[in-house]
């Protein structure tokens, strides 16, 4: 007598991935369309990160020409079209799967981004970095203070809580910095010198006698002009270190307001 076979017929959906979400993909898979097999019916989410892209990356899904949801169930036989977030075309008419963009531009960026965390917060932009934060931290704190995630791991980018991420692509802080601010379009939106590099804290201009016993006797003899940042009290001034940091700010940003060029961390 036959046994009845338990085995669920594969089933396979063609996909196309468009634009950056190709940089997920293997070379063979990248601007083509090719089929995913699959048993069941699946969740379009669930096929996509299969496949290697994380779901914060996507903001609209095409099943057979029709837009639908990360809920809506695979069964064989679509042709699935994939695309990234949309910065300046408008497809409201259509279901978009991300949330709206943040109203201000925050990072929090993992741990493998600390000199990428630094840079940043040298051209004024607001990013939270502990070098001991596991991913569930990263993400409880992105989710309560509504942080772009930034990291190299495409794992933390599929967690379920994660709406606002980005896989940085390059493994060089100077290259990171670059594509960061393209990525984001944040020139606008820079201000050299005026946050902490160490905490992250806001720098304001402070008065040279309130710094006695706090940094130098030497130091405050021979410079006039000192910022404190608000939250560490950490001390700065335009020092020797201060040249190099304009020149690098000037590679991303050529003309900074000269009242927003502060100096450098005292020692």
């Amino acid at each position: 007598m036959a046994q009845r076979s338990h085995v669920r017929p594969t089933r396979a959906a063609e996909f196309r991935f468009y634009e950056e979400l190709n940089d997920f993909l293997p070379a063979e898979r990248r601007k083509v369309a090719f089929m995913y097999p699959f048993q069941g019916t699946p969740a379009v989410r669930d096929a996509i990160q299969a496949i290697g892209v994380p779901h914060s990356a996507v903001d609209l899904v095409l099943v057979d020409g029709r837009s639908v949801d990360f809920a809506h169930r695979l069964r064989g036989g679509e042709r699935v079209a994939v695309y990234p977030v949309f910065e300046r075309l408008d497809i409201s008419p259509l279901l978009r799967l991300r949330p709206l963009p943040l109203r201000r531009t925050r990072f929090i960026l993992d741990v493998h981004l600390g000199k990428l965390a630094r840079f940043l917060r040298l051209l004024g932009l607001d990013c939270a970095y502990g070098p001991d934060w596991d991913d569930a931290a990263i993400i409880d704190r992105a989710v309560a203070e509504q942080r772009i995630i930034l990291t190299r791991d495409v794992g933390i980018l599929k967690q379920v809580r994660v709406t606002h991420g980005y896989w940085v692509r390059s493994d060089q802080p100077d290259a990171q910095l670059e594509e960061i601010v393209g990525a984001f379009d944040l020139r606008r939106q820079l201000r050299p010198f005026s946050r902490c590099l160490e905490c992250n804290g806001a720098i304001r201009p402070v008065d040279r006698a309130s710094l006695d016993g706090q940094i130098g006797a030497d130091v405050l003899g021979r410079f006039e002009r000192f910022w404190q940042c608000r939250e560490c009290r950490r001390v700065y001034w335009q020092g020797s270190h201060y040249r190099r940091l304009v020149q690098r700010v000037r590679q991303v940003v050529p003309d900074p307001p000269p009242s927003e060029v502060h100096g450098e961390p005292g020692a």
